[in-house]
């Protein structure tokens, strides 16, 4: 399965602040400190210069790999006509069979984050919410068996617990 190339603003944003501060600021430094410990002599067994090199190459691959997805990605604002519905951006607030409160957001496959209840929009949760409303019921495959969640709530704004 391929990712989708949707981002929100704030996830976009976040991506391009993180591309611009290892080009302009992280890159620069450690491009320094290899050069200063290459300038030590002997480099096969000059710790700060092996570590030095390796660690550019990992800036420069992430580097790469940013530049390439910022172009992809497509940045999605939420439309007022989305209201009601749950689509792209959108934050949801569950309740499982048990009565258990959960609360997602439905982000793009670049900045999912579990720490903040962000799921990817690939995913098999965010897949069957698409299109629901308030009161709607959407059922899961989990490994544990099937889960029935009940929508109680939608915003296109932060929502909290």
């Amino acid at each position: 399965m391929t990712k989708s190339l949707l981002i929100t603003r704030e996830g976009w944003d976040t991506l391009d602040k993180e591309l611009k501060y290892l080009w302009r600021e992280e890159r620069p430094k450690v491009t320094q400190s290899v050069s200063e410990a290459a300038a030590q002599g002997d480099r096969s067994e000059n710790a700060e210069y092996i570590y030095g090199k390796k660690r550019l190459r990992e800036i420069d691959r992430r580097i790469r790999f940013l530049s390439k997805r910022l172009d992809q990605l497509r940045i999605i604002e939420p439309d007022p006509r989305q209201e009601g519905r749950v689509f792209f951006g959108a934050w949801v607030k569950l309740e499982d069979e048990n009565e258990n409160i959960r609360l997602f957001r439905l982000v793009g496959a670049d900045e999912f984050n579990p720490a903040k209840n962000w799921i990817s929009i690939d995913s098999p949760v965010a897949r069957a919410l698409i299109g629901k409303q308030v009161d709607d019921e959407i059922s899961v495959d989990t490994p544990g068996g099937v889960a029935i969640y009940a929508i109680l709530e939608i915003s296109y704004k932060q929502l909290s617990l």
